[in-house]
């Protein structure tokens, strides 16, 4: 088999390349500029060589292939010795289509919002259906603890991200995965730094459903406005509404939706008692139950799987309950994942108090887009700890103003966490939402609730 060499390998989707590409049997290495746990010790379990990615001679003798992550462009050393001394080359998204998916079923997970969960709650659904899928999904799935893995089966489920391929191919990864069941969960404006706007990001999308077969099945949530002309430019593709007015919906049993029932072609099928909370799981379920269906899954099982559902990690995931705190971390970086985040745990905990503290990583955000609807996200808490994020030339303090609740803005994390300290006093849920490290955080927060004392205030 071929020595296939990965420049950025140590991301969440290089890295299921890589854990693909090794099971093929191909001969496995790569480089990043980071290269360190978790991901690291994961692949030098398969026994990929990692190098660090300013080392030249990691390309001498030069591998069969390389296949260049989207995080490197041009300029960058090891992108100017490929194309220099011709070294044949492809990015993960094609390589990834060309060699595995096109000869899958392949159920495709697109959406702005909960596209990994989604796809874990489907791949959990085809297990336990006996359908033994492979998988790769921008998370680990659980029970598998991995983020790919390659079987026997015909089904392969993916998270088909929007983002950009590679330097030289500006189009969103999905259209090289061959959809067949195809999940649209939600389209919201994202991804500032390569898309202009929202029609920009549906033009994908379209080009998306242009690659679906008309045996395929396109799933969509009913209500979303900025899908329903997507779905509409492709009246080839038979489509299914999820949602309200859609063939399948659900009805709460429980506020924190806890417990749901579950409805097809307006008639009841069944019923979903489950460890995750928030109307947005729910949906997430609801898209994975239609597309299970879709292969013949039948509803029953589909609904006692879920019941037995382990969210992926970082989507509100208790991390510490300590002296009364409870500390969660949550990917929420769009101001519509933070509103829904919040609202499921308020309908969880009641009146108790929920302190959110917030890093503003993503591109989107540091650019501004989100700048009018960020503040309304946060009514659902009782306070909010915000770092500053560094090059903008804007205040969160000034963003935050309207806000009926305490707010603190610093400027670092060790500012940020001794503002908590100071000011966080008594049992309480403590929200971390970032889409990063956000500098440690999260044990640092640990550590301060494991000295609280139980009377309720913090030890100074």
């Amino acid at each position: 088999m071929a020595h296939i060499h990965i420049l950025g390998i140590c991301g969440t989707f290089m890295g299921g390349i890589a854990a693909l590409a090794t099971a093929m049997g191909h001969r496995v290495t790569g480089s990043d500029r980071n290269v360190y746990p978790p991901m690291s010790t994961q692949l030098e379990k398969l026994g990929i060589a990692l190098t660090d990615d300013q080392d030249l001679t990691q390309l001498e003798p030069a591998p069969d292939l390389v296949i260049i992550g989207n995080a490197l462009s041009r300029g960058h050393a090891l992108v100017e010795t490929v194309l220099q001394q011709r070294i044949r080359y492809t990015s993960g998204p094609q390589w990834l289509g060309e060699q595995l998916l096109r000869h899958k079923h392949v159920l495709a997970v697109a959406g702005t919002h909960g596209k990994t969960t989604t796809a874990s709650m489907l791949t959990w659904i085809l297990e336990a259906a006996g359908k033994h899928p492979g998988f790769l999904v921008g998370g680990v799935v659980q029970p598998f603890g991995q983020t790919a893995r390659l079987t026997d089966s015909e089904l392969f489920v993916i998270e088909a991200d929007e983002y950009d391929t590679a330097f030289f191919d500006k189009r969103s990864k999905f259209v090289h995965y061959f959809s067949d069941t195809l999940i649209l969960n939600n389209l919201e404006y994202d991804h500032a730094d390569i898309f202009p706007d929202l029609a920009a990001i549906q033009r994908q999308f379209e080009h998306l459903l242009r690659t679906v077969p008309n045996d395929g099945q396109v799933l969509y949530a009913s209500d979303e406005p900025a899908l329903i002309p997507v779905v509409q430019s492709a009246p080839w593709v038979k489509h299914s509404g999820v949602g309200p007015s859609g063939d399948w919906d659900a009805e709460l049993l429980r506020d924190d939706a806890s417990a749901f029932r579950v409805m097809y072609a307006g008639k009841l099928v069944g019923e979903v008692h489950w460890g995750l909370i928030g109307v947005h799981n729910v949906r997430n379920g609801l898209m994975a139950i239609a597309a299970a269906a879709n292969v013949g899954v039948d509803i029953a099982t589909a609904l006692q799987a879920l019941s037995t559902f382990e969210a992926p990690a970082r989507r509100l995931q208790l991390r510490a309950d300590k002296n009364g705190i409870r500390i969660y971390d949550d990917f929420a970086h769009h101001p519509t994942a933070i509103q829904t985040t919040l609202h499921a745990l308020r309908a969880r905990v009641g009146r108790e108090r929920i302190v959110a503290i917030f890093e503003p990583r993503s591109n989107t955000m540091k650019a501004g887009v989100h700048k009018d609807t960020l503040a309304a996200a946060f009514r659902g808490a009782d306070s909010l700890y915000a770092l500053q994020p560094e090059g903008v030339s804007w205040r969160l303090e000034d963003l935050f103003a309207s806000l009926a609740i305490p707010v603190v803005v610093r400027d670092t994390v060790a500012e940020l966490v001794a503002a908590i300290h100071a000011h966080e006093q008594g049992p309480g849920h403590w929200l971390v939402m970032s889409n990063g490290g956000f500098g440690g955080i999260h044990q640092q927060l640990i550590d301060l609730a494991q000295v609280a004392n139980k009377s309720g205030s913090t030890t100074h």
